[in-house]
């Protein structure tokens, strides 16, 4: 008899919490099995993750809260965590219990977020990560201590070898649905009784039920976040009661908020004693080692340099073969559309508008997940963070700190995660700086764009080879070069702002340097499969409806009747010169006559076939010039000539303002309408192929750089401009950012293709 699969009985919500660089997300993806949910938290730009597994009996829904290094909330973000751990989001539920992860070769800075999740009233799993890391330090940990100690589970893991999983899932399963555990009281009886009394003062201004910890926290951060959301919902004699509780705190000698950090280092402290045991001398480890050479102020520059030159050669070099396997995909499965559909209306939606389209940026998948794989491995590296280092004194001689670098490298991926990454900044001059320079940098959706005109006009010479493997290439130095520009004109433009509209001194830049690590395979795969699904889903989406509404643009109002019957001709002429070629495969030598007979028969077909492409070129090329699409070009043809573009291009640059990568679909449709495609093949062998009305070619390589370069400096993206505004809460500033990145692309195309054309 089969025994039928268990059927949850019980549903838990565990909330996982930790200090930045503690392996927070790799022991998620162990828990959650790499099946997490992706969205965002209502109303805010928040990424949420939660992944729901069945172990045993139990439904486990865990979450996945951001990295911080207190519950003292200075920003919409933190704030949301709190909120989360409090039962306050409405989309999360009550935490039944938290797993907090400490760094286990740094207890004692750890504990300090740690003594903050004990104050709420939650079961707690204390999950002591890296205790191989500490281990190799001479850091001898007694668990089992420490557990007796605190009265909850402590577990002990090397989360990206797989380690302690086991028995982290044991500890979870016998926690108690709707259990409760004890606050930890740190503070002296006059703090509490100076929270009691806000606490009803609170709650006489209807702020019923107001937690414990909230009003904790009210007291302790001056100037926080929560300060100024109790301020804006609270009568305005709020800021005066608080400050009269503080004075009357240091007068009875708990003054705030040094109070906070030396009642919680101290407890830590005195709680590890007799349970960690450091070595006598502190010892110089492999990560003291390599950053002497790493951020080191010269060679620390020179490698991160050489660093970013090899990543680009290898986006250019290693997507070749699958790029190539992608196109010849696509060619199949238009001959595969055009065996089942006659020509008509809806072969040409399907073939010219869809697959013509997508397809066209499909393509360019493989170079996106190379670079999202190089973004993966030094994020879990910790590379990224000696990175921001050695580039703080290149940002504060642009008015900016450190702060701004991971943001702005974020954005190399993608602009939207890299303005929500400002929120660490909390200067606002600095934070503003920040977004308003970071669309500059070369996100992904502008790679398709480089690498299309790249592979169609710059020539593909090997300057370094090992072994017949090109090293490096003219083609990604030209990579590297339109991957680099944005972040060159980044630096006058910050400078400019902070010098004239942002003045103020730069804040200090302090952060962690976590220790290297080897990649966690499965990390790495998870972020580089969830970066390249959103782009596929992208190109799917709004990609998808672009490329109808260009190919509805391009096709009416014009008669297809006649493009239609010459298409079928040409169809019935390729299935007799089929035909012909294999009656010639089968004619003896000695029957000279059906030879010559078939041979006649084959010469006059293929001349006819070529007199009818060329008049399906011109047809379709007129209808394309008579399309409502063509109408709109011709209108704003004389903007865009200066820079080398026909009205094709232009259509093609107005069309991509929803995001930058839809000028290849558009281009893609329009030439495939044209009829362009025809001629060679793919879309690189259309633009090749274009000509101006008095045949002049379209294309050269002043073009295609006017072109990346505009792109590379341009504003054409709607979800970049969206999240400014959500950002900042104004619309000023998207504007700002689209006129003036607009306006800088439009002279960058300018003077590159009037200065190139000297040189052709």
């Amino acid at each position: 008899m089969i025994k039928p699969p268990a059927v949850p009985q019980k549903k838990m919500t565990i909330a996982i919490i930790g200090n930045p660089n503690t392996g927070k997300s790799t022991l998620f993806n162990l828990l959650s099995g790499g099946y997490a949910h992706i969205g965002n938290f209502p109303g805010v730009t928040v990424e949420k993750k939660v992944g729901s597994v069945i172990w045993e009996d139990r439904q486990i829904d865990l979450v996945d809260l951001p990295g911080t290094y207190s519950l003292a909330p200075r920003s919409i973000d933190e704030m949301l965590a709190v909120d989360v751990l409090l039962g306050r989001q409405k989309s999360v539920p009550l935490p039944d219990a938290i797993i907090c992860i400490a760094d286990a070769s740094n207890l004692e800075r750890n504990f300090y977020l740690f003594s903050q999740i004990l104050d709420l009233s939650i079961p707690v799993i204390l999950v002591l990560n890296m205790c191989d890391l500490a281990r190799s330090r001479g850091i001898e940990i007694d668990s089992q201590a420490l557990s007796k100690k605190l009265n909850l589970p402590v577990v002990c893991t090397e989360a990206h070898q797989g380690k302690g999983i086991d028995e982290l899932k044991s500890a979870i399963l016998k926690m108690g649905v709707g259990a409760e555990h004890q606050p930890l009281a740190l503070f002296p009886d006059v703090f509490y009784q100076e929270r009691n009394l806000l606490k009803e003062k609170l709650q006489d201004d209807a702020q019923q039920g107001a937690p414990n910890f909230l009003v904790d926290r009210l007291l302790l951060d001056v100037g926080g976040y929560v300060e100024s959301y109790f301020e804006h919902h609270t009568h305005d004699g709020l800021i005066d009661e608080l400050n009269q509780a503080r004075t009357r705190l240091k007068a009875a000698g708990c003054a705030v908020p040094a109070m906070e950090a030396r009642l919680r280092y101290g407890w830590a402290g005195e709680l590890l004693q007799g349970v960690v045991h450091q070595p006598a001398d502190e010892q110089v480890t492999i990560s003291d080692k390599i950053d002497q050479w790493m951020t080191h102020r010269v060679f620390g520059f020179l490698f991160f340099f050489l660093l970013m030159f090899f990543v680009f050669q290898s986006v250019f070099t290693w997507a070749g073969p699958t790029m190539d396997l992608i196109e010849s995909g696509q060619e199949f499965v238009d001959g595969s559309v055009e065996s089942l559909i006659p020509p008509g209306p809806l072969r040409s939606l399907v073939v010219d508008g869809v697959i013509a389209g997508v397809g066209g940026v499909l393509i360019f998948l493989p170079q996106i997940v190379i670079l999202y794989f190089f973004i993966a491995v030094l994020e879990d590296s910790g590379y990224m963070a000696r990175a921001a280092f050695i580039m703080d004194r290149l940002m504060r001689s642009l008015g900016l700190s450190g702060k701004s670098f991971i943001p702005l490298m974020s954005s190399f991926a993608c602009a939207v995660p890299g303005i929500m990454a400002t929120r660490v900044i909390e200067n606002r001059h600095e934070r503003l700086t920040t977004i308003l320079v970071a669309p500059l940098m070369s996100c992904s959706a502008r790679w398709p764009v480089y690498t299309l005109f790249i592979a169609a006009f710059i020539p593909n010479i090997a300057y370094l080879s090992i072994a017949n493997s090109p090293i490096v290439t003219l083609q990604g130095i030209v990579l590297f070069g339109m991957s680099s520009i944005g972040a060159l004109v980044a630096i006058p433009v910050a400078w400019i702002l902070k010098r004239f509209f942002f003045q103020g001194d730069v804040a200090p830049f302090v952060m962690e340097l976590p220790d290297y690590k080897w990649p966690s395979p499965r990390n790495v795969i998870l972020r580089v499969y969830r970066r390249a699904k959103s782009f596929v889903v992208k190109a799917g989406t709004l990609i998808f409806t672009t490329s109808i509404i260009i190919w509805a643009a391009g096709y009416f109002p014009g008669d297809h009747s006649e493009q239609f019957q010459i298409q079928s001709r040409i169809e019935s002429n390729e299935a007799s010169l089929g035909q012909i070629e294999d009656q010639l495969a089968s004619v003896t030598e000695g029957d000279q006559e059906s030879l010559k007979e078939l041979q006649n028969q084959q010469t006059l077909l293929t001349s006819e076939q070529a007199d009818l492409y060329e008049k399906q070129n011109q047809v379709s090329s007129q209808l394309v010039e008579t399309s409502f699409l063509g109408m709109s070009g011709h209108w704003i043809e004389p903007v865009v000539k200066p820079l080398g573009w026909d009205w094709k291009i232009g259509v093609g640059v107005i069309a991509s303002f929803p995001a930058r990568e839809v000028i290849i679909s558009t281009l893609g449709t329009i030439y495939s309408l044209g009829g362009d495609a025809e001629d060679e093949s793919g879309l690189i062998g259309s633009i090749r192929a274009a000509t101006w009305p008095d045949g002049r070619k379209v294309f050269n390589i002043p073009v295609a750089i006017s072109i990346m370069v505009f792109f590379a400096l341009c504003a054409q993206c709607a979800a970049t401009l969206m999240v400014i505004q959500r950002e900042t809460n104004s619309w000023f500033w998207p504007v700002v950012s689209f006129t003036y990145m607009t306006a800088l692309a439009y002279v960058g195309a300018f003077i590159s293709y009037q200065v190139g054309m000297f040189f052709v």
